[in-house]
């Protein structure tokens, strides 16, 4: 299968060359020409599957035309070695619990994927620059996921850019403290500076010349797209022991840069019967605002509890656009009314400041005995307050409490249990290098350094 441009000034590229590449040469991010519907038997049965074999289907629609069904199975297994439970919380509201995986957040699924899949290019298609350099910009759980997901890969080493002071301990110990073929940048700014710095670099020419270099972050199509694995499981689960509700459920996102829910709509173009999806925010409101008024203006990025929402200018946003706009591939344009209200319809928001999620996880824990941690408490809130007559909602809690532990348990009163495979990580001591947010100084790091 064919990937283009979002910006559509760029050449057609294969999956290996999107993946390698990240970015495409015209800033725009990736598409894959087309959206591969899931046969009507799949979702006959899909109760009775794993999620290993619900993620195989999935992966064999997206990827299978580029990769042997063997190797792909094979890269789907190695990388979903836990559990995605979904737990129910209410009469209406499930939790899919995405922080099962080794670095206890939602996006071990995508690097874990991601690492396993350049990997396999890499060894296909060796580069006479040397190593591949992953850059990666995280507001905190990002730079974990990947961090660990790529550990001793051979032939690929890893820089992680994190705004100082603007991400939890447990986050900075879990990509500061690896060392081998990581690095850590402790970028003076915020997530906004870190992704320029990222897509700065992947447009410097002499880098690009001189490094083989890509991304991790959700821009790059081996990252969001396995995202939707989840989203299957997800349904698979209601329809085992609800299956009523499963004909009307509602999926709510806690959103920052719209690589998970943008993972989610591509799940339900393919034919995933959700009735409507909810994008939930912090301050950080964009995309609520862009839903309210059909014009999307970012903003400077404002610090709150929920620290990995914390964007300004969502990458995705393009991506969502261009599903809703433009279209796979075609060369006529609707109007910008049009695919605003296109998305509308199957897309609506909500927007929480710090206060109403510090209210929504005492919520959460008081009425239904559920600890939340504070992104999905965004998403518990929102389906409390939107979810209408006869619907049933899902939330993605996306990272374990434990991970924002000081700042949870000043709210709930009450001790967070440090999970053991975040506990290894506290013992190890924090090596980080300083950077300024410009990216001249980006750029001669890497020279010096690479």
């Amino acid at each position: 299968m064919k990937y283009y441009s979002t910006n559509r000034q760029a050449p057609e590229a294969t999956l290996s060359e999107a993946v390698i590449k990240g970015l495409a040469p015209d800033k725009g991010l990736y598409m894959p020409e087309r959206i591969n519907p899931l046969p009507p038997s799949f979702f006959d049965h899909i109760e009775c599957l794993s999620l290993q074999e619900i993620a195989t289907e999935v992966a064999q629609a997206f990827f299978g035309e580029d990769i042997p069904a063997d190797d792909l199975k094979a890269i789907v297994y190695d990388t979903l070695q836990f559990e995605i439970p979904l737990v129910k919380v209410n009469d209406r509201i499930y939790s899919l619990e995405l922080y099962h995986g080794p670095t206890c957040a939602f996006k071990d699924v995508g690097a874990r994927f991601m690492a396993r899949l350049l990997s396999y290019f890499v060894k296909r298609h060796p580069s006479n620059k040397g190593n591949v350099h992953v850059l990666v910009a995280t507001s905190g759980d990002t730079g974990s996921a990947v961090a660990n997901g790529f550990l001793r890969v051979p032939g690929i080493d890893v820089i992680v850019l994190y705004p100082k002071d603007k991400v939890s301990l447990i986050q900075e110990k879990q990509f500061t403290t690896l060392g081998q073929n990581i690095t850590a940048l402790e970028v003076e700014g915020v997530f906004d500076d870190c992704q320029r710095l990222v897509k700065e670099a992947f447009m410097d020419q002499e880098l690009n010349d001189k490094f083989f270099l890509t991304s991790a972050n959700s821009i790059n199509v081996a990252r969001f797209l396995p995202q939707a694995f989840y989203y299957f499981h997800a349904y698979a689960q209601l329809k085992k022991t609800n299956p009523e509700a499963a004909r009307n459920m509602v999926i709510c996102v806690p959103s920052g840069n719209f690589g998970n829910i943008c993972a989610g709509i591509f799940g339900a173009k393919m034919g995933l019967p959700v009735k409507r999806f909810i994008a939930s925010n912090n301050a950080n409101d964009i995309f609520f605002q862009y839903l309210q008024t059909g014009h999307y203006n970012p903003h400077a990025t404002q610090a709150t509890l929920a620290n990995a929402m914390d964007v300004g200018d969502p990458s995705n946003f393009a991506r969502i656009i261009n599903l809703y706009g433009e279209g796979q591939r075609k060369t006529t344009k609707v109007s910008p009314e049009e695919a605003f209200h296109a998305i509308t319809r199957e897309i609506s928001g909500a927007t929480y400041t710090d206060e109403q999620i510090r209210a929504a996880m005492l919520k959460a824990l008081h009425e239904d005995g559920y600890v939340c941690d504070p992104h999905g408490a965004c998403g518990y809130q929102a389906l409390t307050d939107g979810l209408m007559p006869g619907e049933v909602g899902i939330f993605l809690e996306t990272a374990h409490p434990a991970k924002f532990k000081d700042s949870v348990e000043a709210i709930i009163g009450q001790e967070v249990q440090i999970p053991a495979t975040l506990q290894k990580f506290m013992s190890g001591t924090k090596k980080s290098l300083p950077m300024t947010d410009k990216f001249i100084d980006f750029k001669d790091f890497l020279l010096k350094n690479l």
